[in-house]
């Protein structure tokens, strides 16, 4: 396992050094502990070792997980050019009532991130919103925009194009809207938690400012997504029909135009870059930690101590989360994580969807309250307030974590739970 706490180290190590975990690029990290891992394997030639890193990165699964990833980054961005995500903030607003403006801006965040997919854009988006309403009714700023913060991981959490769900379920080898059934029991009871504290908070009475109507049809496309992906169509087919549609919609709305598409399409692509690039790197390094006896070695002192079902899952939930801490991306910690998961799944009869469940779950949970993650640091930009002063009032982060707890020490054995035959494999 020494590679991937090479990278851990690596990591941490050179982000405390430079006093900000965004200065390391993570593909070098990546690329130093893929040249390590080649050392711990001995006894046969430099190209046969070679082999097992291509062998990783080529598996088919990753090659999936590599095209979710181009057709996800294509209807991104397309669905922001043609004026999706403005659209959607808009009706969020609009249809919120003003006397319940915490509860209110929460929902909004929740659906807002549950249809672009992304907790960044939504933040970005909505905190200087918050920042903004807290100025005008002498609200506390930094809860305004922990309101925000908390909404945009509900929807980070469930949402079908999200970066995490698509990593979780294709390292657990489920399909999506399976995945999406076993989440929906953690996050929306959280949510609606969370939704009651805000109603029962003191309300401002002010309702924000809307800038323009509403453009309905420029919505059609996440609503779309959804449908399509609980009706149970093949994600690829989702992901590129909803960018097809969505740049029809968008020519038609004279909102871009062919060209305008095409460059959209290949900026969403691009972007997702160095995301494919880790990706590959790191399947890479787990194949090599496999093929050493690493996830052998692992299994072997989970069980000296007693292995069972739900001590499988806290440690799925323990690892992703202190893989989160290290490296301050919970794509990369899912990622790191999942092939070791996938094995305690196995072993312990843990469905696929509940495993990528509590990975996604845990990791957002990390995510969302560490002051360094990308996603604190654009809410405290946008709205010039501390993340330390943000952190106190992220309510949702938290009640989500107790509920995932719960979920996990209070839930009953599933059904097809066959220790003989787990025992065996």
């Amino acid at each position: 396992m020494s590679p991937l706490g090479i990278f851990l180290l690596l990591y941490l190590f050179l982000s405390l050094v430079a006093d900000d975990f965004y200065a390391v690029p993570l593909t070098v990290a990546f690329l130093a502990a893929s040249l390590y891992s080649l050392f711990i394997m001995r006894g046969i030639p430099i190209a046969q070792r070679f082999e097992q890193l291509t062998a990783g990165a080529a598996s088919p699964s990753v090659m999936q997980m590599l095209w979710i990833f181009i057709l996800a980054g294509a209807f991104a961005a397309t669905a922001k050019q043609m004026g999706a995500i403005d659209a959607t903030i808009q009706l969020a607003l609009k249809i919120v009532p003003p006397d319940f403006i915490m509860s209110s801006l929460f929902l909004a965040a929740c659906f807002i991130s549950l249809a672009t997919g992304t907790s960044v854009g939504t933040i970005a988006a909505l905190a200087p919103i918050a920042g903004s309403m807290a100025t005008q009714t002498g609200s506390n700023a930094a809860m305004m925009v922990g309101i925000v913060v908390g909404g945009a991981y509900f929807g980070d959490n469930l949402s079908f194009i999200s970066d995490t769900t698509i990593v979780a379920t294709q390292t657990q080898g489920c399909k999506m809207r399976d995945k999406f059934s076993a989440n929906v029991w953690i996050a929306v009871p959280a949510a609606l938690v969370c939704l009651a504290l805000y109603s029962c908070l003191p309300a401002t009475g002010m309702e924000p400012e809307l800038s323009g109507k509403v453009s309905y049809f420029s919505i059609i496309p996440y609503i779309y997504i959804i449908v399509a992906a609980l009706s149970g169509m093949n994600v690829m087919l989702v992901l590129a029909s909803a960018t097809i549609l969505a740049g029809i919609i968008g020519i038609s709305l004279d909102a871009l135009t062919p060209f305008d598409w095409l460059r959209a399409m290949n900026e969403g692509i691009m972007g997702m870059s160095e995301l494919i690039i880790v990706t590959l790197m790191a399947a890479g390094l787990m194949q090599v930690i496999r093929y050493a006896g690493g996830i052998d070695w692992l299994m072997q002192l989970f069980n000296s101590r007693g292995g069972s079902r739900k001590k499988a899952e806290l440690s799925m939930a323990s690892l992703v989360m202190l893989t989160d801490f290290c490296t301050a991306n919970n794509t990369i910690a899912i990622l790191s994580v999942g092939p070791l998961a996938k094995h305690l799944a196995k072993r312990y009869g843990i469905e696929p969807k509940r495993a990528a469940s509590i990975l996604d779950t845990f990791s957002c949970l990390a995510q969302g309250i560490i002051p360094y993650g990308a996603q604190m640091l654009i809410a405290s930009g946008l709205s010039a307030v501390a993340p330390i002063d943000i952190i106190p009032y992220l309510y949702y982060p938290y009640i989500l974590g107790a509920v995932a707890l719960l979920y996990i020490i209070f839930s009953p054995l599933p059904r097809f739970w066959r220790r003989g035959k787990a025992g065996k494999e």
